[in-house]
């Protein structure tokens, strides 16, 4: 019985480690970068209206890879435009997105990705690309 306790509690340990850490305020994820002197990683996302958007998550952001990689290098945060009725943002959130699409994503385009510095700075960017977790990485880490 201990064992099984043990090895349940490591199990759920160690898929809190690669948990990834989305923001859920820009101002936070901001601080963080600051404190943290990392570069700020802003997805602008149609969650769920953006064909490319759900692949860049199913494929990129929710894998092992980009979460443990991710979590050591880079703070996150989505700015999300959901259109259906159920999936929408509380209005303070969504003032915030639309405040960060007017300034860093004037035209629209979903999923746009940009890595920050943390003077907020545009380092580079990319959107969904048919590429492996390693591949989207590297083009992520080559902006740096």
């Amino acid at each position: 019985m201990m064992k099984q306790l043990l090895f349940v509690l490591t199990l759920f340990f160690s898929i809190g480690a690669v948990a990834q850490d989305w923001k859920e305020n820009y101002s936070d994820a901001l601080a963080k970068a600051k404190a943290d002197d990392k570069p700020l990683i802003l997805v602008f996302s149609g969650s769920d209206w953006c064909p490319p958007c759900k692949r860049l998550d199913k494929t990129i952001w929710t894998s092992d890879e980009f979460k443990s990689f991710s979590s050591e290098k880079y703070v996150l945060y989505k700015a999300d435009f959901p259109r259906k009725k159920a999936n929408q943002l509380p209005q303070e959130q969504l003032n915030q997105n639309k405040e960060l699409a007017e300034r860093f994503n004037p035209k629209g385009h979903y999923p746009l990705v940009l890595v920050l510095d943390k003077s907020e700075q545009v380092l580079g960017k990319t959107g969904y690309q048919k590429i492996s977790p390693k591949e989207y990485i590297a083009v992520l880490n080559s902006f740096l």
